[in-house]
């Protein structure tokens, strides 16, 4: 079953209709400023986004910001998103996203769920209707 489908949201890009593209973790990848920056091939933006998401202990640099989803069939994913154990575990279970996974909720999305429990709303959601 196709997650497109199951979301049914659209989301305007000026007069372009698209799907709602759901990361493993629920967050919505339409709304993500690395998302954003590279679908308006915005080099500006992606240097800002780049000085502001660097870390003393993680460096991104404005070409780490090339992302069109972090589906398993996205060819450009946001480095962190390359690096997530949450997107890595979906990608290897061969899933939409984890509300498809037979054990969602698992400890991995403990954390994203404490900083953005708006993502285990979607989740939670997309799951109801999977097993409706």
């Amino acid at each position: 079953m196709n997650l497109f489908h199951l979301t049914n949201k659209l989301i305007y890009w000026g007069d372009y209709a698209m799907k709602e593209i759901i990361a493993y973790c629920g967050l919505v990848c339409n709304n993500c400023p690395a998302y954003i920056a590279t679908k308006n091939n915005d080099e500006d933006e992606k240097n800002k986004l780049a000085s502001q998401w660097t870390r003393d202990e993680y460096e991104v640099k404005a070409e780490d910001i090339n992302c069109e989803g972090c589906s398993r069939c996205s060819e450009k994913v946001f480095k962190f998103c390359r690096e997530c154990e949450i997107r890595q575990c979906g990608v290897d279970r061969e899933i939409e996203n984890c509300a498809h996974c037979e054990e969602y909720p698992c400890d991995k999305l403990n954390i994203p769920f404490e900083a953005t429990p708006e993502n285990k709303k979607i989740l939670d959601e997309i799951r109801e209707k999977l097993h409706s």
